[in-house]
């Protein structure tokens, strides 16, 4: 009898236990059910940070600037109560046209972000520096919300090159034919779906067309992951419900995480300070890049030979060119976009650039490259622009290198200087015991932007009584077409005794 009263009792205290963790099921603990699904398309696009090769030469492999605001120690990883997390986003929600309510749902998100992605999203920080600035330009010309900006993080995580499983490009994410729709061509050699001003304006034509279908923004945010075909059925299954969290069951998955991680996203770029991020050093700020209009069929490589840059930053800064080469046509101008401070470089050299020969650029390919490091203490009097003057690079690179994010740098502090030595086919110039690498394709267009200078590379050779262009080409080891081309000389060009001209120095 005893026996059974115990088993009775045992059951009823089972049955009681689980009563009461029914009706004391936390939101913490319902929290913590949510799982982002590894498939999921904004994991997708914030993990294709990871194959974009600039990041290799320009982020991963270099320390985050100290965050100074809240004293967290490097490796901290803050993590906050919920009420603490609702309060921000009703603050951000309070200036805001869109819902920017918390939930189980949002948190997911942003546990994701703050948790588990932390370095890419380091990544997208330094990104937006380049990308921003331009998003809300076109936005207030759009007359729409700025907090639109945070949709490319969704669609793309601000990567230019992002193309979805369903074949959806660039940094707005446009399907071919929703791209056609908005004036975004496509062709062999350009896609502007990835052209990030192009693309960012037909986004913005987007959003105002979906604005005037539904008349709220998270109902926007929903049509332009899912389509607004699939909202308007959404909202008819629910029975006419109008707001996104009601018609919410209705859409399939993928739209029914979007909003919440727009919201996410939100939150993460406000308080990235109070989460213990440090952005990465940006490869290039929206002020350190300009563009300038092409006029003859161009390809990166020739521009990569000639104004010292590599292929990957031109792919980068250009993603519209699918080939690497940039098309011209009367109808439809093309423009390359550049570092700031090789503008004046390429408007200097134009013709040199457009009508250097190919082969000489093909043969320059094959050359082995090794990247060598030098150290550079700084002396009394030295700044960050004398410094890069005297070793050929930028301002912008020793930061990086070094990150420095102030303009002013400390007497005795050592600097890493990096610089590309070729084999014998370039020249590197000394300056005492500092090694200068400058390819002779700089030279070249340095030589005929400043008439009259000589380098180790190039001298000017004056004419004799009974030259001819093969004799000159003999004695200085280099051929007829190069000395035609350095010299501009036309078809009835005339060797004047006394006249100089440009020849190799090798």
């Amino acid at each position: 009898m005893k026996k059974h009263k115990f088993v009775h009792v045992l059951i009823f205290y089972i049955i009681f236990l689980w009563i009461g963790s029914g009706v004391k099921y936390s939101f913490s603990q319902v929290k913590n059910t949510i799982n982002i699904s590894q498939d999921d398309p904004i994991l997708a696009a914030l993990d294709s940070l990871n194959m974009l090769t600039l990041f290799e030469k320009g982020y991963a492999k270099i320390k985050y600037p100290i965050n100074f605001k809240y004293h967290f120690s490097i490796d901290s990883v803050p993590k906050y109560d919920d009420m603490v997390y609702e309060a921000r986003l009703a603050r951000l929600d309070a200036l805001s046209p869109f819902d920017l309510q918390y939930n189980i749902y949002v948190q997911g998100y942003i546990d994701m972000y703050t948790l588990r992605r932390r370095e890419l999203v380091s990544r997208v920080m330094a990104l937006s520096q380049l990308y921003f600035p331009m998003f809300e330009q076109i936005l207030d010309k759009y007359n729409l919300p700025l907090e639109l900006k945070y949709l490319a993080i969704c669609e793309s995580a601000l990567n230019p090159l992002a193309k979805s499983k369903s074949a959806a490009m660039g940094l707005w994410q446009f399907m071919y034919p929703t791209g056609k729709m908005f004036g975004l061509n496509v062709s062999s050699y350009i896609d502007e779906r990835c052209d990030p001003y192009k693309s960012t304006i037909a986004a913005c034509e987007y959003f105002k067309y979906l604005f005037q279908l539904f008349g709220d923004w998270q109902l926007v945010l929903a049509a332009y992951n899912g389509g607004p075909g699939t909202v308007s059925k959404a909202i008819r299954r629910s029975g006419g419900k109008k707001t996104f969290w009601e018609i919410r069951p209705f859409l399939p998955k993928e739209t029914q995480g979007y909003v919440p991680a727009f919201i996410a996203v939100n939150y993460v770029m406000n308080y990235t300070s109070e989460h213990n991020f440090r952005s990465a050093i940006p490869k290039k700020t929206f002020l350190e890049v300009d563009t300038i209009r092409i006029i003859k069929q161009l390809s990166f490589d020739r521009i990569a030979f000639l104004l010292n840059i590599s292929e990957d930053e031109l792919r980068y800064l250009n993603p519209i060119y699918r080939k690497g080469v940039i098309p011209v046509s009367p109808e439809d101008p093309s423009f390359l976009t550049l570092p700031s401070n090789k503008i004046a470089l390429f408007m200097n050299n134009e013709n040199l650039i457009y009508n250097y020969p190919k082969q000489e650029i093909s043969s320059s390919n094959n050359l082995n490259v090794r990247k060598e490091t030098k150290i550079h203490i700084v002396k009394k009097g030295e700044g960050l622009i004398s410094i890069a003057k005297k070793y050929g690079c930028t301002v912008s690179d020793i930061k990086t290198w070094n990150v420095i994010t102030a303009n002013t740098i400390n007497p005795g502090r050592k600097l890493n200087i990096y610089f590309d030595q070729k084999n014998s086919e370039n020249t590197e110039i000394t300056e005492g015991s500092n090694k200068k690498a400058i390819s002779s394709k700089t030279i070249i267009s340095n030589i005929i932007a400043n008439k009259g200078k000589q380098t180790n590379n190039f001298k000017y050779y004056t004419i004799k009584k009974g030259d001819s262009l093969y004799k000159i080409a003999q004695k200085h080891n280099t051929t007829i077409d190069e000395i035609k081309q350095l010299n501009k000389l036309g078809v009835n060009y005339n060797l004047l005794p006394g006249k100089q001209i440009i020849v190799a120095a090798f």
